[in-house]
């Protein structure tokens, strides 16, 4: 569950008695430096939100669909992929952490190596893992950002009803994928397909 961290910094108007708050303008540097503390933070108008810790059913799911994704784009060298601790720059000056992230080899043209600091714009592939704290409008202004930012594929996935919005824009899903349906990386992630199932098994050791 995402939490406000109040950052607003009082100014003292015409009476002594009065203040005005104002918010804090964060560097990069002073928000990567947050990360020291344990915590996953995002900038969301302005505020510094604590994006608080996920449970295990999530982290499980993170793992074994970002492990999928992986191997696929590094046997076809396809791009890189993040984590949650990821931040990317929107337009607006958000900094938005999506669970899993997927960028291309051709938005990365031209670097050599990746930057230590963030990277502009919202990854072409965004995944989001619900958490029993995540509301409809966190979500939805989520999308809308990633999708104005250069989005072109977002799921989001539901770890405790157990299946899948895969979205093309923000407005709403194109599909709704349930244990029987496969997930598809369509022209974004080629020849990346896993069956939803496997999110979702029972443990079995």
């Amino acid at each position: 569950m995402s939490t406000l961290i109040q950052t607003e910094i009082p100014t003292t108007t015409q009476s002594s008695s009065e203040t005005t708050p104002q918010k804090k303008i964060w560097t990069d540097a002073e928000f990567m430096a947050l990360s020291d503390d344990g915590h996953r933070y995002e900038i969301v108008n302005g505020e510094l939100i604590d994006m608080g810790n996920s449970g295990a059913k999530h982290g499980y799911v993170a793992i074994v669909l970002s492990s999928a994704l992986f191997a696929v784009v590094l046997s076809q060298k396809l791009g890189a992929m993040f984590d949650s601790s990821t931040a990317f720059k929107m337009k607006n000056g958000n900094k938005r952490s999506p669970d899993i992230s997927f960028v291309s080899k051709e938005r990365l043209q031209g670097l050599e190596e990746l930057p230590d600091g963030f990277l502009d714009g919202a990854p072409e592939l965004a995944i989001e893992i619900l958490s029993p704290g995540n509301t409809v409008e966190e979500i939805h202004d989520k999308l809308v950002e990633y999708f104005e930012n250069g989005t072109r594929l977002a799921w989001v996935v539901h770890p405790t009803e157990q299946y899948i919005l895969v979205y093309r824009s923000a407005k709403e899903p194109e599909r709704l994928l349930k244990s029987s349906d496969s997930l598809d990386g369509e022209d974004i992630v080629p020849n990346f397909s896993l069956p939803v199932a496997e999110l979702f098994q029972k443990l079995a050791f």
